[in-house]
């Protein structure tokens, strides 16, 4: 059994950057690097879609000379990863609220998920500025508006109606979210979307996370029985 829709918490850059006596940035640096391995191990083991988290809604009350070293990675990841991107046939999606990004950025954001938007391989969706509540929050805020429009949503309909509306939309429920750092939260991510998933915590930090672990919560993964409420185990192989 593997997981159709795998997301990761990517923990531990700093503390990993810490231990080895670096600058925080070159944690994050590395961090990056590792997540390109993990892309193509996870394509390799036929899941379907990845989705990470790389930059919580919470994360801009870090220090002014941390966030400009994380816009500095993104801008680097997007311009020189776009090609390896096409070659392996991943799917590019940013999701979370882009608006506070400079203009550059944005235009960055929209130009690598347009040029990969016909690839068929992984969809590779990463999470800046993104926040569980807040994008379940700016959801029921556009119902809002569409019923006082006299938009009406039958009540057997209203989960499926919020779904539609979510940064997420385009994505299925998570069947297992791994966090690395040690740390045993989901911290505000994909809390919609994550309502029955799998929970995996590995101690390792982000950028020591490898292939073989990643492997190793696969097979844990495949080893759970998931009855999401019921009493019948339900084990869809994919």
């Amino acid at each position: 059994m593997v997981p159709k829709h795998l997301a990761i918490i990517m923990d531990g850059n700093r503390r990993w950057a810490r231990n080895h006596a670096l600058d925080i940035a070159l944690g994050h640096n590395e961090g990056a690097l590792n997540l390109k391995k993990i892309c193509k191990a996870t394509a390799n083991s036929y899941v379907d879609y990845l989705t990470v988290f790389a930059f919580s809604s919470e994360n801009w009350t870090r220090s002014a000379k941390e966030i400009d070293a994380l816009m500095g990675l993104m801008r680097r990841f997007l311009m020189q990863e776009t090609d390896e991107l096409m070659a392996e046939n991943v799917r590019l999606k940013i999701i979370g609220d882009r608006s506070v990004f400079a203009p550059d950025l944005r235009q960055l954001f929209d130009a690598v998920e347009q040029k990969t938007s016909q690839n068929t391989g992984l969809v590779l969706s990463i999470a800046v500025n993104y926040g569980g509540r807040q994008d379940i929050a700016q959801a029921v805020v556009m119902l809002a508006n569409q019923l006082r429009k006299g938009f009406e949503i039958p009540e057997e309909r209203a989960v499926t109606a919020v779904k539609s509306h979510l940064m997420t939309q385009d994505l299925p429920d998570v069947d297992l979210l791994i966090r690395t750092g040690g740390e045993k939260r989901i911290s505000n991510f994909l809390l919609w979307d994550a309502s029955y998933a799998e929970l995996y915590f590995s101690d390792k930090l982000w950028p020591d996370f490898t292939e073989e672990d990643l492997g190793l919560a696969l097979d844990d993964y495949a080893s759970r029985n998931r009855r999401f409420g019921g009493d019948t185990a339900l084990r869809t192989v994919s």
